[in-house]
């Protein structure tokens, strides 16, 4: 009977953490947002949502994604602050889905992950309000982030985005010890 109960906890546990994962092999949360990839057009969107622009490049399989997905941003504070404060577009690093880039360029999903550099999963890349339009968003980016990170270098990572952190003279390094040394006392 005590082996059972271990199985149903393990079973309720995985499946509370559970993110749906779409045909292109993808998690889907709820906090993406379903756009026709035209950067300019998705800046405007979350602009007008007063949310920032995130795009997030993932990839079928990838242990890092599962790892973000079901361990990081399934935590409540941190898929709050998503759904609240940001405008997420997910592209596939070896996706044929049509983008086009802020400088009026149009090449599929895995094309553009190559013309901007990308080549881990996951990717975070942080648009700022304002781009310039002759520019990449790779190059119009605030900051990028690549690879899985624990909730409390994300967390921070979306605040400090938030902040506008990248203005100042704080490193975001800095920054993060001081917000985990906060965040490590409120948990005392």
């Amino acid at each position: 009977m005590k082996r059972l109960i271990i199985i149903f906890t393990l079973l309720i546990t995985c499946s509370a953490n559970a993110v749906p994962i779409g045909d292109d092999g993808l998690h889907k949360p709820i906090w993406l947002s379903s756009t026709f990839k035209d950067m300019k057009e998705d800046l405007e969107e979350a602009n007008a949502e007063s949310k920032r622009f995130l795009i997030i490049f993932e990839q079928r399989g990838c242990i890092y994604c599962s790892k973000m997905h079901e361990d990081v941003f399934s935590q409540p504070e941190i898929s709050k602050l998503i759904s609240d404060k940001y405008f997420v577009v997910q592209m596939n690093l070896f996706g044929d889905e049509e983008v086009t880039d802020f400088d009026g360029t149009t090449l599929s999903e895995k094309e553009m992950a190559n013309h901007w550099g990308i080549v881990f999963t996951p990717t975070l890349m942080f648009m700022p309000e304002v781009i310039d339009t002759n520019k990449t968003a790779a190059q119009n980016a605030v900051i990028t982030m690549p690879g899985a990170f624990g909730k409390y270098t994300t967390f921070n990572m979306l605040n400090f985005v938030l902040e506008k952190g990248y203005n100042n003279n704080e490193h975001f390094q800095k920054y993060h010890a001081r917000k985990f040394a906060e965040q490590k006392q409120k948990v005392k």
